[in-house]
Order: structure tokens, then sequence, then C-alpha cells
């Protein structure tokens, strides 16, 4: 093809490898284990590249040493630092796929 519609159908082509591609990348991703920690390790997560919690591991010492509020900031901060590393490593992914367009998936 030539002209506009051929311009359209190229486009088109790419648009749909595009999204096979991110596709492939978001089953990727939600097969990836990623770790998060706190408190220098006593508490840690586990969640997977789209950032769903799959586990939490708590040492004895922190079962030991800390108090019920203590110990539910430390999960949380566990958490928070797995689904932050798991962000950046989906959006460093994908941002290779779609040459920077940040699109909604990255968030």
């Amino acid at each position: 093809m030539t002209g506009a519609f051929g311009d359209m159908g190229n486009l088109l082509s790419q648009a749909q490898e595009m999204d096979r591609r991110v596709r492939e990348a978001l089953e990727e991703l939600g097969e990836a284990r990623i770790e998060g920690s706190a408190g220098g390790g006593v508490v840690g997560a586990t969640v997977d590249g789209l950032g769903q919690v799959l586990g939490i591991q708590v040492s004895e010492e922190a079962l030991r040493a800390s108090d019920r509020a203590g110990l539910e900031e430390l999960v949380l901060a566990a958490t928070s630092d797995a689904q932050a590393r798991a962000k950046r490593q989906r959006i460093e992914r994908l941002t290779q796929i779609t040459g920077g367009v940040q699109l909604p998936w990255f968030s």
C-alpha cells in the first residue's frame, strides 16, 4: 500500500506489535518475585512485578522485640518497599517497550 492508507496500516501494525510486547511483559512481571524489607531485614515482604502482595516474612527477633504497633509499622514499611521496587522494575521494563511513552499500566 502507498499513501495515507499504507502509513495507517504501518501504524496499526506497530501498535499491535507494541500491545503484544506489553502484554508479554506484564505476564512476565506477574511471575516475577520482588523482595522488600524493613527494620534491617527483620520483616520482609514479597510482591509480584505488578505489586500484588504474595507474602510477609517476620523474623523471630521481630516477634520478640516489637510491640504490636511497631510490628505493624515494619510490615507496612516492608510491603511499601517491595511495591516501590516492583513499580520501578515495571516502569523500566515497559518504558523499554514503549520508547518512553508513559501508559496507564505504569502505575
